[in-house]
């Protein structure tokens, strides 16, 4: 299997970041010219959208805020009605490089995997690794880096993750991981490096206060929807 540069997109949702998006645009633009780069504006109060456009995105415009997991499955939603084969979601804060994306695809090209997830774990503070220790013994999921928004999904992710039964999902990480789980689909990691974020912190782990209230609700859905008993392992490569 090869994946051909037409059949690719890639996926930027953001909110509030015009001091980094016209960047990682540029940065994606200068290694990948022909592939189309999609910012998905989750209602930003800022000039995120514009100065997307200007770096020559095509902008989808949400009338209100749907969170990082609803701007995401918007953004596949616009690619399974287009017709691309495989996207790359990457986050708007400048954390990714863009020469990530070839090793993101080489999986997934040769046939091994359906999603891959650029994994850095040495990036993960204590709130952190405490949450992913939690959420790997709830949802048995054997994944390095569970929060990592930097991931490639080939077609059957796209069609699963555009469908109704992910709208409801709060977070794109647990929930995400565990319905590809559920279904079957073949999920890799890849080591990759990241960067702080280039325009202030973490929404979720920025504090013990929000981590508790995160940690609380995707435990929930992880008892809920817990995967298989003996999941297969997934170490990085």
């Amino acid at each position: 299997m090869t994946i051909e540069i037409h059949s690719l997109v890639i996926l930027i949702p953001a909110k509030n970041e015009e001091q980094t998006i016209e960047r990682v645009i540029m940065e994606i633009r200068q290694l990948f010219t022909p592939v189309p780069v999609v910012v998905i504006d989750d209602a930003s109060t800022d000039r995120t959208a514009e100065l997307a456009k200007m770096a020559g995105a095509v902008v989808l415009p949400l009338p209100f805020s749907l969170g990082a997991w609803g701007a995401i499955q918007t953004g596949l939603r616009y690619a399974l009605q287009q017709g691309f084969h495989t996207a790359i979601t990457m986050d708007a804060d400048g954390q990714h490089e863009a020469d990530s994306i070839p090793d993101l695809l080489y999986p997934i090209a040769i046939g091994q995997a359906d999603v891959v997830i650029g994994a850095y774990p040495q990036r993960g503070s204590l709130l952190r690794k405490i949450a992913w220790s939690v959420f790997r013994q709830l949802s048995g999921l054997a994944l390095e880096d569970l929060t990592s928004g930097l991931r490639a999904y080939h077609r059957p992710a796209i069609e699963l993750l555009a469908s109704h039964q992910a709208t409801l999902l709060d977070y794109q990480d647990l929930g995400v991981l565990i319905l590809l789980q559920k279904h079957g689909l073949r999920i890799e990691e890849v080591p990759t490096l990241m960067y702080p974020r280039r325009n202030g912190h973490s929404r979720i782990f920025s504090s013990w206060r929000i981590v508790s209230y995160y940690m609380i609700q995707t435990g929930i859905f992880c008892l809920a929807h817990h995967g298989p008993r003996n999941p297969p392992s997934c170490p990085i490569k």
